[in-house]
């Protein structure tokens, strides 16, 4: 039973705990200098993953880029030194945050305007939707024939009911 406990926990503890690709041949011996890599890799975007950064992928390019960033470190470059030489590399793509400006436009507010455009479509049709059953509505006025004969027929019902 102990040891079945043990095993679950083990398993929880992996399943729970971050999973980071950084492989220990690629880490770097001075602590200080492995912080700013691991700072900069969360910035940069893996390109084949595309929704993960560099850190997190297990993709050979963002390996590359991994080694790329801690070879730049060791050579003595600022973070804002790497971030820049691997963003003259690849492009505005490549970070996780990239800048605002008129290219970038449609990554900053297209979301934005995909949701207003949306919006307004909803509204548009609620109230076309809304119109539509007010003239149903009117135009089911009943005539006082109609109204007698469904006043019979729930009568007759009612009475059946109670047999």
């Amino acid at each position: 039973m102990r040891r079945w406990h043990a095993l679950l926990t083990l398993v929880l503890l992996l399943l729970a705990s971050p999973t980071l690709a950084v492989m220990p041949d690629e880490k770097l011996a001075d602590p200080a200098l492995e912080a700013r890599a691991r700072e900069i890799s969360k910035e940069l975007r893996c390109l084949v993953c595309q929704n993960q950064s560099i850190d997190d992928s297990d993709a050979g390019l963002a390996r590359d880029l991994r080694v790329l960033v801690r070879e730049r470190l060791v050579a003595g470059d600022s973070n804002d030194q790497v971030l820049r030489f691997v963003h003259d590399r690849y492009g505005d793509f490549v970070l996780l945050r990239p800048p605002v400006r008129p290219e970038t436009w449609g990554l900053w507010f297209g979301p934005a305007v995909v949701l207003l455009i949306a919006g307004a479509g909803a509204a548009v049709y609620l109230r076309g939707r809304r119109k539509d059953a007010h003239a149903v509505a009117v135009s089911a006025d009943l005539t006082p024939e109609e109204e007698a004969r469904i006043a019979a027929l729930l009568a007759k019902e009612r009475g059946e009911k109670r047999s």
